[in-house]
């Protein structure tokens, strides 16, 4: 089989592993806030209600979230002529239909796509992107994108930003509520049993996002270095791609509104790091190769 499609059906098997370790976490808080209650068949209605609104929301609305978390805004043919043309060729190029494409107002150079699926895909870029490449960079970061849109990496990405955003917020929701109201009752079964639910919920709750993450974080990686190859196989110029990464990397700034914890995993180079992003290693943290390996895998092609 191609490997382009072993990768798809291997980013499909672990959206529905998200979803599936999703629905774990959010059983098991149902069925505690259910002991907690005194309820546990309604605190595990509570977690199957809440599932299916949050899964439908991010199935169908996961890619205007992202959008609207990272600051974008959609933008049109006769407004961005330059950056629709090269869109529209490099989806024929890739036997795609043409995404939705928005622009961040920064002159930090980056880019990001986002969906869940080839039909429903957007392509975010900033100011800073079209302003500082030329054309055969700007093609192999698009490209690049394009790629990510194939191979289905937007839906694995998105649901990944989504429901990590979620589980985090539920941690913090939990944390706080605990030494507050929000669960406050009456004594259901004296002290130590309310000690022994609080403990294994605060465990369960700062455990949930840290595994979330690292499980994000792991399949990032890999993504990138065929999104790489790819995108410049659609290019025919892997030098494209290989001299916007090292301009692109140089240019990342410390503090830029690019600056979001659930989002850095999505874009073409982690605003995270800042400029040093090309001399860190590929750890258990990163969420993307070293950008000195993936330039030099480009130019090996």
């Amino acid at each position: 089989m191609d490997p382009i499609y072993k990768n798809i059906a291997a980013n499909k098997r672990w959206t529905y592993f998200f979803f599936l370790l999703y629905a774990v976490l959010i059983g098991v808080i149902g069925y505690l806030i259910g002991l907690y209650i005194g309820s546990p068949i309604m605190g595990l209605l509570m977690a199957v209600v809440l599932f299916a609104i949050i899964m439908l929301v991010t199935y169908y609305g996961g890619q205007n979230i992202v959008t609207t978390m990272a600051g974008a805004r959609e933008v049109s043919k006769p407004e961005e002529p330059y950056l629709h043309n090269t869109v529209e060729a490099l989806s024929i190029a890739a036997g795609l239909p043409m995404p939705k494409l928005y622009i961040i107002d920064t002159e930090v150079p980056n880019a990001f796509a986002a969906g869940r699926n080839p039909e429903n895909a957007s392509i975010t870029v900033t100011r800073g992107l079209l302003e500082r490449l030329d054309r055969l960079e700007l093609e192999g970061v698009i490209a690049h994108e394009m790629a990510h849109i194939r191979n289905y990496d937007v839906l694995l990405a998105t649901v990944a930003v989504v429901l990590v955003g979620t589980i985090v917020f539920l941690g913090y929701m939990a944390r706080y509520s605990s030494y507050g109201s929000l669960f406050r009752g009456r004594d259901r079964g004296g002290g130590q049993g309310q000690l022994i639910f609080l403990v294994v919920f605060l465990v369960l709750v700062i455990l949930a996002p840290i595994f979330a993450q690292l499980l994000k974080f792991a399949i990032s990686r890999q993504r990138e270095y065929l999104a790489d190859a790819t995108g410049a196989n659609y290019t025919g110029y892997p030098e494209g791609l290989a001299s916007a990464l090292e301009k692109i990397s140089d240019q990342q700034k410390s503090k830029s509104k690019l600056r979001n914890d659930a989002l850095n995993g999505l874009y073409i180079i982690n605003p995270a790091l800042g400029a040093k992003s090309s001399n860190r290693g590929s750890t258990l943290f990163s969420t993307h190769p070293p950008t000195d390996e993936r330039v030099k895998r480009l130019r090996e092609m």
